[in-house]
């Protein structure tokens, strides 16, 4: 999505430390298994004008079902779709393909929620918003069917874009679902702090910033967020996040940014690096691939991992039982 990557505003806090021979708090919420469920995410808006020709359309079933069952041999087991509301009915009519084909294919879907950047009305844009989805696509049978929950209960991604929504209107709004919704937000936790449930990591360089030979993959970054997370916020639900690469060049709304895949590598120590903070035989509950088809800013695993011509894992849940390396 339009600067995408640049509103994951790059931010590093003082690395937290115990006290000698005091024991790492115990995180509330892990994963069910041995490794985080694999998400992806996934940008349905393609068939657009103002966006780049893939090859297919997002409104095409069979191209769905194709990603679906490609994403699934990859160990990936939900879609989180980008989604607009009533903004953009091209991408609601894509979430709408999308969910549908999930419950055919016994895989899941989850909505990533772009807030509104009005300065006026995003509050009541987003409890409208977020209102419809629950009615249009939680609650139906294809969502009963797909829709990814934990504990029991739906969870719904937000991305942050205009700042402007009051977060505590919005929880006092979707917490009359029955059950009441998950929220997870972008990076550490803020201002609605209590309005939210969890946290996901973005996309980023790291502290330094953006390197033209793009080697700058985000370490510092991911081990800010993992620490503060794991440290200071263990009553809240960590996300990691892993990305292969990045370059967007081809977006209209383009800076020639760029993170090098180093052959495979920079997956390779995202999806690992969550391993290096979190206290010793506890799982994180999920890993967010960034992103299945984001074509435009390049961080598309879609066709499969960048690797130099070395040979590809069979799958992406692989790289989660190995230590985590790096720069």
């Amino acid at each position: 999505m339009p600067g995408r990557a640049g509103a994951a505003a790059l931010f590093l806090v003082f690395l937290l430390h115990g006290c000698p021979g005091s024991s790492p708090p115990r995180l509330q919420y892990t994963a069910p298994g041995t490794a985080p469920q694999l998400l992806a995410l996934y940008e349905g808006w393609f068939g657009e004008p103002n966006h780049l020709d893939a090859g297919y359309s997002s409104h095409d079933p069979h191209a769905v079902r194709d990603q679906i069952e490609n994403a699934q041999g990859m160990g990936i087991s939900a879609f989180v779709v980008d989604w607009y509301g009533d903004r953009d009915p091209f991408i609601d009519q894509s979430y709408a393909l999308v969910e549908k084909q999930a419950a055919k294919s016994k895989f899941h879907v989850a909505v990533m929620y772009d807030e509104s950047d009005a300065t006026d009305g995003a509050t009541d844009a987003a409890i409208a918003d977020l209102t419809m989805f629950h009615d249009s696509y939680v609650e139906t049978k294809d969502g009963r069917d797909a829709y990814l929950t934990y504990r029991g209960r739906p969870v719904i991604f937000v991305f942050p874009r205009g700042h402007a929504t009051d977060w505590d209107k919005v929880r006092a709004a979707v917490n009359k679902w029955n059950p009441a919704p998950w929220l997870i937000d972008e990076n550490l936790p803020g201002q609605y702090a209590k309005d939210f449930d969890g946290y996901y990591p973005w996309i980023n360089p790291g502290p330094h910033g953006w390197a033209a030979d793009g080697n700058h993959w985000g370490r510092g970054y991911l081990s800010s967020f993992y620490q503060t997370m794991a440290q200071k916020f263990p009553g809240k639900i960590i996300v990691g996040g892993a990305w292969a690469q990045f370059n967007d060049s081809k977006a209209s709304w383009g800076l020639n940014r760029r993170i090098a895949s180093r052959c495979g590598q920079t997956f390779r120590d995202t999806m690992n690096l969550w391993q290096k903070y979190v206290p010793a035989g506890q799982v994180i509950p999920f890993m967010m691939v960034e992103t299945w088809n984001d074509w435009e800013e390049g961080s598309a695993i879609e066709k499969g991992l960048p690797t130099c011509g070395q040979p590809a894992p069979s799958s992406l849940v692989s790289f989660e039982q190995t230590p985590a390396t790096g720069k």
